[in-house]
């Protein structure tokens, strides 16, 4: 009996690490609906000094951001970029990576292609949201599972070279 045990903890470790490679490696992922909200954790790129314009690097598609702080999370996000920064918007339904910005210091990072920028992100509250998002609104806004939404409510964030 003892020996079956050790054999069923054998197989039950090895399943388990498989699973969790196969989720660190193939997660996050854009499914065929929109934007999943899977998290991975690991961001990829080549660190690359932020540009003084990132508007030369909105090619209007999607980034992953990745958050300071355990656990890893790496998300995708639909983009602008603006001379300045990069905006970034989600629904206020008290999603994981806004509550984490908002609970820590904002460091992050966001990789745009192939390139890795070392990021700080401040959350726009009140009527200053509204330009942005006025920027924001060209992107893609299609979650999983349904249409686009209006972005009047939505919370933005707005990223600063650190």
């Amino acid at each position: 009996m003892n020996a079956i045990l050790k054999i069923v903890m054998i197989v039950t470790v090895v399943v388990l690490v498989v699973g969790v490679a196969g989720w660190v490696y193939t997660a996050p992922y854009v499914g065929n609906q929109g934007l999943s909200r899977t998290p991975g954790v690991i961001l990829g790129g080549t660190d690359t000094p932020a540009p003084t314009d990132f508007s030369t690097v909105d090619d209007g598609g999607l980034l992953l951001m990745k958050m300071a702080g355990f656990p890893p999370v790496v998300i995708y996000l639909s983009y602008a970029g603006t001379p300045e920064g990069v905006i970034t918007a989600t629904r206020p339904d008290g999603g994981y990576w806004a509550r984490r910005v908002r609970d820590g210091d904002g460091h992050g990072w966001l990789r745009i292609g192939d390139e890795t920028y070392a990021m700080r992100a401040t959350e726009i509250l009140g009527d200053a949201r509204l330009p942005m998002l006025e920027l924001y609104g060209g992107r893609p806004l299609q979650m999983e599972g349904g249409g686009p939404e209006p972005l009047r409510d939505w919370e933005v964030f707005f990223w600063t070279p650190r």
